[in-house]
């Protein structure tokens, strides 16, 4: 298989399936690998975790707000206690596969999460005597926000973009990008190196066979790859495509004659995401790499009907993907050296609209995977679930988030590699959050 017929470039559409077969590589000094799984749409965290019995609140009082429109039966929900050991909650019944991985210490929850640009009560937001993100509420300026984590006038790239700029060295002297995505252009790896941020798409020249033809049509693209025409912009671009070229082509060199991981996975679009990220990590030694950061997506979580239904099977795919990532990591060696996290632009309305369904919110609860997870925990403070509630900032049981994305994902990028004083590079918000980072790695 050539590197055209691999698929890969560095600005354009989705990764192409690779479908050699390869064996796991010998581990690289201090690997480490992080999986962005974002869920497009919005998720109604709500009943991705919900609680049983704690301090504030009791299962009576989510039901008491959602009805049997929304609410989950309690005995479906997958039991699980808080590291204090004083708080229940339950996960979403499709959540069985992670909630094992909770039983064995490697998954937590990290509650309320959402874009902030500096801490805000709840009465500065009703009366607008705060700065907050621009539409909150917007799918697509969320979207952005959760990828970018900037300010207003900061760099239009991505912030894990920019963590793999600052850890880039370490895989020197490899030149194979820190970053893949498998789910087309992704803002959240575009950093200000294209060359060391970003593998990400559909290349060119697909189905080379080796033919003398085929071979005619790849020289012809070098060539005008290779072009000098004397205008920095198109120069770019062309390096950009020529980087894309040798990117596939080394990691066809990879895959080469390597044989396939045991690990099964689902046979779902996001199964077959991280599948392919499984394949990379699993060559990481061939191609030099020490850090790399892996962007998914999974998409339909705009649950304005149907909402129950909808969140059944998307969870499902979800946990079965998820689990399988993590049993290929094992088989790998390399558990504890791969965190996997989830992002959504924002959570969804408390209380039901109609058509059995939910609106947009702001803070949301997230999920991260891993064996350098600290302790099977829900790490944070868990919004009270009622409406016109201390946490409820328009009445419907939108959330004003606790823990900020900053907060969030600083506390992975530092895990990754990025030195602390580093950090604010990457989080331009991130001077203003208190602490900076959390304990859930």
């Amino acid at each position: 298989m050539g590197a055209q017929s691999l698929g890969l470039w560095a600005a354009g559409g989705c990764l192409g399936r690779l479908s050699r077969v390869y064996a796991a590589a010998p581990a690289a000094v201090d690997y480490k690998a992080l999986v962005c799984i974002f869920m497009l749409g919005g998720n109604d965290g709500n009943n991705l975790i919900v609680p049983i019995k704690t301090e504030a609140q009791s299962y009576a009082d989510y039901l008491r707000v959602r009805g049997t429109t929304l609410g989950l039966p309690q005995d479906g929900l997958g039991v699980i206690t808080a590291a204090s050991g004083k708080e229940t909650y339950g996960l979403h019944p499709q959540l069985g596969p992670l909630r094992e991985l909770f039983l064995r210490g490697k998954l937590t929850v990290v509650s309320n999460v959402g874009t902030l640009l500096k801490p805000i009560t709840k009465n500065a937001y009703q009366q607008g005597s705060a700065p907050v993100p621009l539409n909150l509420f917007s799918h697509s300026d969320q979207q952005q926000q959760w990828q970018m984590a900037s300010i207003p006038g900061a760099p239009h790239n991505g912030w894990a973009g920019r963590a793999a700029d600052l850890v880039s060295i370490q895989n020197a002297p490899t030149k194979f990008p820190v970053g893949v995505s498998t789910a087309g252009n992704s803002l959240f790896l575009t950093g200000e190196y294209p060359e060391v941020s970003i593998i990400n798409g559909q290349l060119g020249l697909d189905g080379s066979d080796g033919s003398l033809a085929e071979n005619a049509r790849d020289a012809a693209f070098q060539q005008i790859v290779k072009f000098s025409s004397g205008m920095a912009l198109i120069q770019k671009a062309n390096q950009v495509t020529a980087d894309g070229l040798d990117a596939a082509r080394q990691l066809d060199a990879a895959l080469a004659g390597a044989s396939s991981l045991k690990a099964p996975f689902p046979t779902t679009n996001l199964g077959k995401q991280l599948q392919e990220v499984a394949r990379i990590m699993n060559v990481r030694a061939n191609l030099g790499a020490q850090r790399q950061i892996f962007y998914v997506a999974l998409g339909d979580f705009d649950t304005h009907s149907d909402s129950v239904p909808r969140q059944k099977v998307l969870l499902a795919d979800m946990a079965a993907s998820m689990s399988a990532l993590y049993d290929a990591t094992v088989e790998m060696g390399i558990e504890h050296q791969v965190l996997t996290f989830t992002e959504s632009e924002f959570g969804r309305t408390l209380q039901p609209s109609s058509g059995a369904g939910t609106d947009h919110a702001w803070g949301s609860h997230h999920l991260v995977m891993g064996g350098a997870v600290k302790r099977a925990d829900v790490c944070g403070a868990f919004p009270v679930l009622a409406l016109q509630g201390p946490d409820d900032v328009t009445g419907r049981g939108v959330w004003l988030p606790s823990i900020s994305l900053d907060q969030y994902g600083a506390t992975l990028a530092s895990w990754f590699g990025v030195a602390d004083d580093a950090l604010v590079k990457v989080f331009p918000n991130l001077a203003s959050f208190t602490p900076r980072t959390l304990e859930f790695v």
